[in-house]
């Protein structure tokens, strides 16, 4: 079990205790709120946009939220200041205007929110306008018409903001709409899944952004593009087939790529789906993903004293943030009480919450290189070939680990020098005996299978390695091969976990290394043919996204000789019972293939153009 640090007294199982959920953090951020001010102050630490941008950016997240209760004429006491705010930052003539937006400017990201609430809202909106007012808003928002942007989810922004002109009855430009939606269409890979723009990674942003606003679109516009708001809702309905694996029983979600700080982000797509009335899973199914998700998140430590919403993950934590991550960047989150917009008569409000429809299982994701493993203790996620090309910090860790757990997470690099800075769990790093280590970052080659992945990758330009990821039930097996012009050491970590003096049993005994801790049980198993070294390291505070005490990762280390190796593990984790090394796969390896004895059957991997020596 998971130690729970706070307590939320809300249940959370209502449409009425949701709202009130929702209102708690509109409070908390209407509190911040000075008399004349455009945007919301919420901290002193800092993006790579202005203060101001970043004061505008927390309003404007804010309205996420907002404007659903508005659909219902259930808006908080108060709510006005929020309306203020904008009329004056887009008001030229008013100390807090809002400005020009230059390109890829963060305010382009922002206006999303208007274009929104505008489509959303009509004349519920408007008519807290002037003319004058309105006017302003709508020359503001027209910056983004032919801005310039990143070539990613980012055009959807332009698209929401012409949606909104149309459903509120302004000007507005078909040709913007079409001209975006032709750029993504370049990185739509098939089977419901994107890249986030050409070449970029298969994460977070394929939910809460691609589907959730081409949802928006297709229930807003579908009057006027029918065709295209019909094929928005089948790519949805592919995606949801893939996309409910990365939800756990108990409500969690796997933590992977960037932006993890939007949190309950995660499963905005279900309340775009059940927005949508979208047929992939019954109301009820996406009921109880979204409730429990949102129960799962308001029992950890992720709003401060004042109750508003820190930078982090499970707990706050600026190590783990991105460049972009002001003090209101985390209210993206609120794109999840999208389902406010839908009133308590509503199927979705009326149906029973019900379980997911899968209790364990595999699903394998070739359109994203991912494979997902959901058993009674987590989701376990096995992946390859994703990159960050931005390079935001610790993309390693957040993108090119061999695994990521929904209960165990994943560690960070504290340092650039020492094996426990080095965030080694569910990664081989390697080192030239001189404490500073390199993992897998770019593969020159992903090939993914219906029972494991396969990527090549080199850490140096003489050091080429080959590495199979297999899932094996509670298990998954790793295979290296790897032929090295360098002398190196090698250590492989299984899943971390938390580490107290008093709480925490390690284990290394031969080939296994094995903790268990107050969060669970992490277990590897070398089956190499030249046997590794089981040990363990103690990472610094604040390297584990799940926790902020010290982590615990058990790993095996041992020499690479120049020349041809292989390493070979197994690995598991456990909320429950300790894993029992004993069940662990055994590995042997043939010439062409890798043989794989599990409990009540056996597999064998081809590895060809890897021979054994």
């Amino acid at each position: 079990m998971r130690i729970k640090e706070t307590q939320n007294n809300n249940p959370l199982t209502t449409r009425q205790q949701v709202a009130d959920q929702l209102r708690l953090l509109l409070a908390a951020l209407q509190k911040q709120f000075a008399c004349g001010e455009t945007g919301i102050h919420l901290g002193n630490t800092c993006a790579h946009y202005g203060s101001d941008v970043a004061r505008m950016e927390g309003l404007s997240r804010a309205l996420w939220g907002l404007f659903p209760l508005m659909a219902n004429d259930e808006a908080p006491e108060g709510y006005d200041a929020f309306l203020t705010a904008i009329r004056h930052g887009t008001d030229p003539t008013h100390a807090g205007y809002w400005g020009a937006a230059g390109p890829y400017d963060q305010r382009l990201v922002e206006m999303a929110a208007y274009g929104f609430g505008l489509a959303l809202l009509e004349d519920k909106l408007t008519r807290h306008f002037s003319p004058v007012e309105l006017n302003n808003l709508f020359t503001w928002l027209s910056q983004i018409d032919d801005a310039q942007m990143p070539d990613s989810n980012w055009n959807y922004f332009a698209i929401l903001v012409q949606m909104g002109f149309k459903r509120a009855g302004l000007p507005w430009r078909r040709e913007a709409i079409e001209r975006r939606f032709a750029m993504m269409e370049a990185y739509y890979l098939g089977n419901g899944w994107y890249s986030d723009g050409p070449g970029r990674p298969k994460d977070y942003y394929i939910s809460m952004a691609f589907h959730f606003y081409g949802l928006l679109y297709a229930v807003l516009m579908e009057d006027v593009d029918p065709q295209r708001a019909a094929a928005l809702r089948e790519r949805a309905q592919l995606f949801a087939q893939d996309f409910i694996w990365f939800s756990a029983a108990d409500g969690a979600s796997v933590p992977f790529g960037r932006s993890l700080t939007y949190r309950f982000a995660m499963v905005a797509f279900w309340s775009a789906a059940a927005f949508a009335g979208l047929e992939a899973f019954s109301q009820g199914v996406m009921k109880g993903i979204i409730l429990r998700h949102l129960r799962w998140w308001f029992q950890q430590p992720i709003l401060d004293r004042d109750d508003i919403l820190t930078l982090g993950y499970a707990y706050p934590n600026l190590a783990m943030c991105e460049d972009y991550n002001s003090p209101g960047s985390p209210y993206w989150a609120l794109k999840t009480f999208l389902i406010l917009a839908l009133p308590e008569a509503h199927p979705f409000w009326q149906a029973a919450e019900l379980p997911l429809p899968q209790a364990q299982g595999m699903r394998v994701i070739k359109a994203a290189d991912q494979i997902l493993v959901r058993n009674d203790s987590h989701v376990y996620l096995l992946t390859s070939g994703q990159l960050e090309l931005n390079n935001y910090v610790n993309t390693e860790a957040k993108y090119t680990k061999f695994a990521y757990s929904s209960a165990f997470g994943f560690t960070i690099e504290r340092g650039r020098y020492g094996l426990k800075h080095a965030a080694c769990d569910a990664m081989l790093l390697l080192s030239e005996h001189d404490g500073y280590y390199r993992g897998r970052r770019a593969c020159e080659e992903v090939i993914t299978c219906d029972d494991h992945i396969f990527s090549r990758w080199s850490p140096w330009e003489n050091v080429h390695i080959s590495s199979w990821l297999i899932p094996c039930g509670d298990w998954h097996v790793r295979a290296h091969h790897i032929v090295s012009d360098r002398a190196l050491t090698a250590t492989e970590g299984g899943f971390a976990v938390l580490y107290h003096p008093s709480e925490t049993t390690i284990e290394a005994q031969e080939n296994v290394a094995r903790i268990n801790s107050a969060i669970g049980s992490s277990c590897i198993v070398d089956s190499s043919p030249q046997p590794r070294l089981a040990g363990h390291v103690i990472t610094p505070p604040g390297s584990s996204i799940m926790f902020a005490q010290c982590a615990a990762i058990p790993h095996l280390t041992g020499d690479i000789k120049p020349g041809e190796q292989w390493l070979c593990c197994a690995v598991a984790a456990s909320t429950g019972a300790p894993v029992d090394p004993a069940l662990a796969p055994r590995i042997r390896l043939g010439d062409q293939t890798l043989h794989l004895s599990l409990p009540g059957r056996e597999a064998e991997i081809i590895i060809p153009g890897a021979s054994r020596k």
